[in-house]
């Protein structure tokens, strides 16, 4: 078959021939893949930064997550996370316990572009930390593809204030849900608009973490109040180097939603329930389609966080 090949870590994948995939569990079926979405988790397990990588074989083809047709005509979402085969080829296998199936007007562009930027937060807000109705969300990385979805989500599942930060003050102005914004490196407005919040969802880490962190602690009206800080991606650095201070004199909880925090069953768990909210239209990332042969054209793009680009193979 053709698939999107990497070769070595740090190359643009190329559209070589890989060996079919071979089924290896009674849950498992073959699917003629429809849209793999290029998401920045993505473009991390090309390269070889992203935390999962260690072990896994080269050649692989990338990919994390698509839409496929089954040999019944039925359209599956699914999740394709380790090893050598992922979704960005003319087939996958995948596991059933893991997919779910989609309505047959599902457009499946559609869906791959949107799907992994709602579930990301989605997951964080309920399966990671439990936002309760009327608390305040922080987005940190707010005019990025997922964290722009990010400020939906919290609204939707009950958050009282959203404070979106990013470095785009026209983007940031622009975001629908937001009830209040702050640019990135502002630690003043940072501080005043963020004084209440609850809950941070982090797609950033690095320094402006650190900065955000300390401008929100300092803001704080109520020490005692709890904020729990969820990172969710690295976007601005795998490190951060994080104040003390904070640590002891608020009470500041750190943690991380991801592979690994999160198990393969609670986040296949949580599939169709944001899977039906994007059929029904609720939630929606602007694709931009590539056939799939043209996988290095598509990669040398700069990112735009209103659009996702998607690739199929027919």
């Amino acid at each position: 078959m053709m698939a999107a090949v990497v070769t070595a870590y740090g190359t643009t994948p190329r559209y070589l021939e890989f060996p079919e995939p071979q089924l290896a569990g009674e849950h498992e079926i073959v699917v003629e893949v429809l849209a793999a979405g290029l998401h920045p988790r993505v473009r991390m397990q090309a390269g070889g930064s992203h935390y999962t990588s260690t072990g896994t074989d080269l050649p692989l083809v990338p990919g994390i997550d698509g839409v496929g047709r089954d040999a019944d005509g039925r359209l599956w979402y699914f999740m394709s996370l380790g090893g050598r085969y992922g979704s960005m080829a003319e087939r996958a296998v995948i596991d059933k316990r893991r997919s779910v199936v989609l309505p047959a007007h599902t457009d499946p562009v559609t869906m791959a572009a949107t799907l992994n930027c709602v579930i990301a937060s989605s997951l964080a807000l309920t399966e990671r930390v439990t936002l309760r109705p009327g608390q305040n969300v922080l987005v940190l990385g707010a005019t990025g593809g997922t964290g722009r979805m990010a400020v939906q989500v919290a609204r939707r599942l009950g958050a009282g204030q959203v404070t979106a930060v990013g470095r785009d003050a026209a983007r940031l102005t622009a975001l629908p849900g937001a009830t209040s914004t702050a640019l990135t490196g502002d630690p003043d407005t940072i501080a005043r608009v963020g004084a209440g919040t609850d809950i941070v969802l982090d797609f950033l880490w690095g320094e402006p973490a650190a900065a955000t962190m300390a401008a929100l602690i300092a803001g704080r009206t109520d020490p005692i109040r709890p904020l729990t800080w969820v990172n969710l991606g690295e976007m601005a650095g795998p490190r951060a180097t994080l104040p003390a201070g904070a640590l002891r004199s608020t009470q500041l909880q750190i943690i991380g939603s991801g592979q690994g925090s999160l198990t393969g069953a609670t986040m296949a768990a949580a599939i169709p329930a944001v899977a039906a909210a994007i059929a029904e239209g609720t939630y929606a990332v602007e694709p931009d389609p590539f056939p799939l042969h043209d996988v290095e054209r598509a990669w040398s793009l700069p990112p735009d966080s209103s659009r996702r680009i998607v690739l199929s193979p027919v």
